[in-house]
């Protein structure tokens, strides 16, 4: 029987934009003729999903055959892809759906909000055979997540304008009725009855509509962790991969040995996420279990020690370590596109940072 952890995959999402100007371009369609991936919500985005995985090595590979199936694509038709929360572009003009009958009954449901999801996100999937330990799980690692968030963020702009935030994806997404930390939930059928009343109220269409920053797939049995900024640098992506898959082990441990479900207030698990995309690893993160803000360096520290006996037992520890020293040596994503001198730049240097590695850039 595979155990919980023993699996693991990640779902990428990407802006199209023109590889001239830099602006979204809303030509999903002929970008996905040629490339393995699927559709997402607008038609200026693609998605794709790795296989199903149980080592690092063999996650990345396909990561990045993926992109490189997409930036070919893209690029027979003039176009590049760009892995980040946003582009400069995002959230400028509204944009038409992908067609697709899901999206375009959202896009009636939900008007503006729907407009302005111009965002990508990097979600990982940890698998978890038994649904109401998946439940529990989320609750047990849901104050760790905003560190997550923290090291991904790659999404300073929006409208055309330097937000001031980090991970401006979070903004934007934060407005929908069902995102933000995971609630507090015992078992799968608890979870269910939830779901059910929101679908029957009409707050939402269906179960993948619960955007909770983990929660158990409405699909797969797994943990879905998707709190985090889509990824110009691969090996970012594998990074939070590598500590999703900890936090689960971790927490799935916990929870057989019967210690306690950590306990936090939802204003200090909802301000700790506001907190990491405000401002990233450049100021401080929330500690929410001990009702305290600390530097954000000493914050990733502390998720690193947590994980560590999972990523041990994995032989991964050292890839982690040395991951989390190159991110740390460039900076974040947010960082370094405020760095560049126009938009232009920053959406070029965005699709050459997503192509790297896959020879087609």
């Amino acid at each position: 029987m595979v155990a919980t952890g023993d699996t693991i995959g990640v779902e990428e999402e990407f802006h199209v934009v023109d590889a001239e100007t830099g602006e979204l371009s809303p030509s999903a369609r002929r970008v996905l003729r040629g490339a393995d991936a699927e559709p997402e919500l607008h038609r200026s985005m693609v998605e794709t999903a790795t296989a199903v995985h149980t080592d690092l090595t063999a996650l990345r590979a396909d990561l990045i055959e993926k992109r490189r199936s997409l930036v070919e694509s893209a690029g027979r038709h003039g176009l590049a892809i760009v892995a980040a929360g946003t582009v400069p572009g995002s959230g400028a003009a509204p944009s038409r759906v992908y067609p697709d009958e899901r999206y375009e009954r959202m896009a009636q449901e939900y008007r503006q909000l729907v407009d302005e999801q111009q965002v990508a996100a990097c979600q990982v999937q940890v698998g978890v055979p038994d649904r109401d330990l998946a439940v529990r799980i989320t609750r047990r690692i849901r104050e760790w997540l905003p560190a997550l968030l923290a090291l991904s963020v790659s999404s300073p702009y929006f409208a055309g304008n330097d937000t001031g935030y980090a991970s401006y994806r979070t903004v934007v997404t934060s407005r929908w009725p069902t995102v933000g930390p995971p609630p507090d939930l015992g078992s799968a059928a608890e979870y269910q009855r939830v779901v059910d009343t929101l679908v029957e109220s009409g707050v939402i269409s269906d179960a993948g509509m619960v955007y909770f920053d983990a929660r158990p797939s409405a699909r797969y049995p797994t943990v879905e962790v998707r709190v985090a900024d889509s990824c110009p640098n691969v090996d970012d992506a594998v990074l939070l991969a590598a500590l999703a898959r900890g936090l689960v082990t971790v927490a799935a441990d916990d929870d057989a040995a019967g210690r306690p479900l950590p306990e936090a207030p939802q204003v200090l698990l909802r301000a700790a996420t506001w907190r990491a995309a405000r401002s990233g690893l450049s100021g401080h993160l929330v500690d929410p279990s001990t009702r305290s803000a600390l530097p954000a360096i000493a914050r990733v520290d502390a998720l690193m020690e947590h994980v560590r006996p999972a990523l041990e037992a994995r032989g991964e520890w050292e890839i982690a370590v040395d991951l989390l020293e190159d991110l740390r040596g460039r900076g974040t994503s947010a960082t370094r596109q405020r760095a560049l001198k126009d938009h232009r730049e920053v959406v070029q240097s965005l699709a050459k940072e997503t192509a790297e590695g896959t020879g087609s850039g």
